[in-house]
């Protein structure tokens, strides 16, 4: 004979809990994955809205306790960032990728806690939105100057709300997105609640001001980008011919790919002199218009031109072969024997008559910090440089035949363009052009090359400039003012691309107020919060109703609580 045992009540209402636990981390996960959908190369961008709707949902019905937040974020961090990331992991294994998404996944847990407790504010959806960007200001800054990349902007490419960025840039578009999200779900939860429950009267009555309230939340920012729309696009029209040059990116490719692509410095070298010159042949044939400037990519020459006679003399003939200056990104030693990632403006009369020395050096790359202590866990952290990070001005004054002015071009050099204040500060120095030298090779046939593509694609449109992407190895671009492609080239191809280029000189309302809406966001993400903690910490014996049933775990609720969820 069998027997079966029931659980006694204590125990069932103890597992209750964790299974509404786990379904809740179910539902951050797959928002997760949805996240990770709206980024390229997929660019399914309203994946983004489904993401944080599921977020939203996962931390907010029920009123779960802050710690379960946290899980949920944390779930949905690990969801997002371990398959947007492998590319990380290519030539130096696993453990870097995974170690980098885990820390990455901590400010998700860190968002799903305060989400938490803003969320007993009037008006969640907001608070829910400001949170995300608090958070997300946080990661871009903090440790060794953060990582922005994954941030919610880069994965619009393509939507309908793109045209916020030029209002507010990332932060605000990032702002919008997550708003629209937890404003369609709060309706969903709603809509649904009043559906199952067939509340009538008075009680149907109360529902309809947090349906109007959500409906609010969830429309404001497709409002806000119909409104920009018009001037998003009237920055895309050819201005007249004295404001336009004709500009060249050469993609020279490489020998081959991996961490050490630059053992054949000379070969990369050669590639990109040898596409220079085809670029001359193609003018002298009349195929291809003579080039205002020429856009070689970061590393085309880590052979230092100014030490070495025989690069110099390559980089001169190629630039008297197609009649233009060339921007050169190069390796400079400097007098302290730490070098800089550089890009040099060589004229093939007069040489060098320009330099700009990367700001932004990236961590695990360009230098190593706290070198002795990740030594320990990977052999390849040795390889990794010991860069200066220059102090200049980001934009290069081009000398431009036929121009009373030379162009001023303002550079972001690959990681920079991550970073709000890089292509920012181009422009406040008065940037009519973006230059965005970049070398992928030591990440392989990745997403990453697309994911970097549809950061300049969202500056374009943030800051009302036409961006030029040079890649070694692909892929190159040249993006217009509205975020759309004019020309691509293909991956691990040598290829050139030639498009006329207007100047512009306007600045977009982002443009002109820099940091300020991200700042503004951050401060009132801060402060809700600190009001939210304080509220609850004086008010927390009255956040368990009379009714409870004795003995309920902490975990639990009634459904009146539930119920309150409605009200945001």
């Amino acid at each position: 004979m069998t027997s079966t045992t029931t659980p006694s009540a204590p125990e069932a209402v103890t597992r209750r809990p964790i299974v509404a636990t786990l379904a809740r981390g179910a539902v951050a996960g797959a928002g997760g994955v949805a996240m990770w959908g709206a980024f390229p190369p997929r660019n399914l961008w309203w994946l983004g809205l489904v993401a944080l709707g599921l977020l939203y949902a996962a931390i907010v019905v029920g009123r779960p306790r802050a710690r379960v937040g946290a899980f949920c974020g944390l779930v949905f961090g690990l969801c997002f960032w371990l398959p947007l990331l492998p590319w990380i992991g290519v030539y130096v294994g696993p453990l870097p990728w995974v170690a980098l998404s885990v820390a990455l996944a901590i400010y998700g847990a860190l968002f799903g806690a305060t989400a938490v407790v803003t969320a007993r504010l009037p008006g969640a959806p907001v608070w829910f939105a400001l949170c995300w960007i608090a958070v997300e200001w946080a990661r871009s800054s903090f440790p060794f100057g953060g990582f922005p990349w994954g941030a919610t902007a880069f994965g619009q490419v393509g939507s309908p709300l793109l045209p916020v960025a030029a209002l507010g840039g990332v932060p605000l578009l990032g702002f919008v997105i997550a708003l629209t999200a937890a404003g369609l779900a709060q309706v969903v939860i709603v809509l649904a609640r009043l559906r199952r429950s067939g509340t009538t009267g008075s009680r149907r009555n109360a529902l309809l001001r947090p349906v109007a309230t959500a409906l609010l939340c969830a429309l404001a920012g497709p409002i806000v980008a119909a409104a920009m729309w018009p001037s998003v696009h009237a920055a895309d029209d050819r201005g007249p011919a004295s404001s336009r040059v004709t500009v060249a990116a050469v993609q020279g490719n490489v020998p081959r790919l991996g961490l050490d692509f630059a053992a054949q410095r000379r070969a990369v070298l050669d590639n990109h002199v040898r596409e220079t010159f085809r670029l001359a042949d193609a003018i002298r044939a009349g195929t291809r218009p003579r080039p205002d400037l020429v856009l070689w990519p970061e590393n085309a020459s880590d052979i230092d031109p100014l030490d070495n006679e025989d690069a110099a003399e390559e980089i001169t003939a190629a630039s008297q072969a197609v009649g233009a200056p060339i921007l050169v990104g190069t390796l400079i030693r400097n007098d302290d024997g730490r070098p800089t990632n550089t890009v040099l403006v060589w004229d093939g009369a007069r040489g060098p008559v320009g330099r700009y020395d990367k700001h932004i050096v990236q961590p695990f790359g360009e230098y190593l910090p706290w070198r002795p202590f990740f030594r320990m866990f990977s052999s390849y952290a040795d390889q990794a440089g010991n860069f200066r990070p220059g102090d200049g001005r980001s934009v290069l004054t081009v000398p431009v035949d036929g121009r009373s002015q030379p162009a001023p071009v303002g550079v972001s050099t690959c990681w920079e363009i991550a970073f709000d204040r890089s292509p920012r500060e181009a422009v406040d120095q008065g940037a009519q052009l973006l230059y965005v030298p970049t070398n992928n090779a030591t990440f392989g046939r990745t997403q990453m090359t697309y994911q970097q593509l549809a950061m300049s694609q969202v500056r374009a449109v943030e800051l009302g400039r036409t961006v030029v992407v040079a890649a070694t190895t692909g892929v190159s671009a040249v993006v217009a003012p509205d975020g759309r492609l004019l020309q691509r080239s293909q991956f691990f191809t040598p290829a050139t691309l030639s498009a006329d280029i207007t100047l512009r000189t306007d600045r977009t309302p982002a443009a002109r107020l820099g940091a300020l809406p991200q700042t503004v966001l951050v401060v009132i993400a801060v402060a809700g919060f600190l009001v939210a903690l304080a509220t609850r910490t004086r008010l927390g014996k009255h956040l368990r109703p009379a009714g409870r049933p004795e003995g309920a775990a902490p975990g639990a609720h009634t459904a009146e609580e539930i119920d309150d969820v409605t009200d945001p």
